[in-house]
C-alpha cells in the first residue's frame, strides 16, 4: 500500500513521515514519482505540522519546468509510492517516542565482581598464594649472629686446662659454633682459657652457656664475657 489521501491529514502525516529521512520519493534525484506525488497536493503543506514534506515540496517546484523530462514512468499515480503499509495515522510531533534501544552490554574482559567465581579458580589462586607465602617465607632473613669471647678461670695452676677444654667443645646447643682458643696467664703461675665461640642470638642465650660451663665444677671457677659483636 503507497501514499493514502494527500489532501487529508493522514496522508500528508504519512508523507512528512515518508521524507524524514528521504529528500525524494524514490531514489537520489527528482523522478516521476516526486511529479505524480507534488500534484497530489493542492498546496505546500503546512512548515509547522510537515515540515519535511514542506521542504521536499518546496524543493520539487523549483523543477516544474523540467516534469516532463524527468526520469520515470508519468502513468504511475502517486499511490504506488511510499511506504509498503499505512502505518502512520499522525503528525509525527505527537507520536509517541520510540523507547529507546538497549545498549548492547559490552564484554567484561576482567569479569565482574558480582559474578560468582569459579570454584576451582578459587581453589587454584588460594594454592598459588600458598605457595608464594612459602617461597617467600624460605627467603627468610639470615639469624642474627654474634661473635663472643669467654674468659673462664680455673681454680688453680694444677687444674688441667685442657680437660677443661675439652669438657667446653662437648657442649652441644642449636646455633653455637665453638672458634679458636688460647691460654692468658692471669699471675701466680696460673692461666685462663680465652676461647672465641659464634651464637645465633634467637637460639642460643650467652648466660644459659655460661652456667653449662659451670657445671664442670672440678675445672672451672668462673666465666665472663670478655667480647661480644655483632656479625
Amino acid at each position: 500500500m503507497g501514499f493514502a489521501d494527500l489532501l487529508s491529514d493522514a496522508g500528508l502525516t504519512m508523507l512528512n513521515s515518508w521524507l524524514t529521512t528521504r529528500s525524494y520519493i524514490t531514489g537520489y534525484g527528482p523522478s516521476q514519482a516526486d511529479v505524480a506525488s507534488f500534484k497530489a497536493l493542492k498546496g505546500a503543506p503546512s512548515v509547522v505540522k510537515y515540515p519535511h514534506a514542506y521542504r521536499w515540496y518546496k524543493h520539487i517546484a523549483s523543477h516544474q519546468s523540467e516534469f516532463s523530462s524527468l526520469p520515470g514512468d508519468p502513468s504511475k499515480a502517486y499511490t504506488t509510492y511510499g511506504p509498503e503499509a499505512s502505518s502512520v495515522t499522525m503528525n509525527p510531533k505527537d507520536a509517541p517516542k520510540d523507547a529507546p534501544e538497549e545498549e548492547e552490554e559490552e564484554e567484561d574482559l576482567f569479569g565482574s565482581d558480582d559474578e560468582e567465581e569459579d570454584p576451582e579458580a578459587v581453589k587454584q589462586r588460594e594454592a598459588n598464594l600458598a605457595a608464594y607465602k612459602k617461597k617467600k617465607e624460605g627467603k627468610t632473613k639470615p639469624a642474627a649472629k654474634s661473635l663472643v669471647t669467654l674468659d673462664v678461670k680455673p681454680w688453680d695452676d694444677e687444674t688441667d686446662m685442657k680437660e677443661l677444654e675439652k669438657n667446653m667443645r662437648q657442649i652441644e646447643m642449636d646455633g653455637l659454633t665453638w672458634g679458636a682458643s688460647k691460654l692468658v696467664p692471669v699471675g701466680f703461675g696460673i692461666k685462663k682459657l680465652q676461647i672465641n665461640l659464634v651464637v645465633e642470638d634467637e637460639k642460643v642465650s650467652v648466660d644459659d652457656l655460661q652456667e653449662k660451663i659451670a657445671e664442670d665444677e672440678d675445672h672451672v671457677q668462673s666465666t665472663d664475657v670478655a667480647a661480644m659483636q655483632k656479625l
